[in-house]
């Protein structure tokens, strides 16, 4: 049976954040916590780049303020079980409302060794 070059993956994410915004000074301190449920959809698409090369595009999001998460990486299999990915992360968030204004863009890289036994 020949393996699919494609992959494609769609599913449900519940996110539970657990905020805290705090300010300071000398004489003073406030403080804003919040819990949230955030629901977001979760997408998956793994290409087939070779016998031993793929690409993997993956992510939580939905359109909403509490911002989505993806990844973009790539990944090699060093052996039969053992799997070698790279790639990067794009992570949004925040708060828009009557109290608060507050959102955060991060970037980063990612590495990882994947062993299937």
């Amino acid at each position: 049976m020949r393996k699919p070059r494609f992959e494609l993956g769609l599913g449900l994410t519940v996110k539970v954040r657990d905020a805290l915004i705090a300010l300071e000074d000398a004489e003073r301190r406030g403080e804003k916590t919040d819990l949230g449920v955030v629901p977001l959809i979760n997408f998956r698409l793994l290409g087939q780049l070779g016998e031993k090369w793929g690409i993997l595009f993956e992510g939580d999001a939905l359109a909403a303020p509490q911002g989505p998460a993806e990844d973009v990486s790539l990944w090699t299999d060093l052996s039969k079980s053992l799997r070698l990915r790279a790639g990067y992360r794009l992570l949004e968030g925040g708060a828009d409302n009557d109290e608060v204004y507050t959102f955060a863009l991060v970037n980063y890289a990612f590495a990882g060794l994947t062993l299937t036994f």
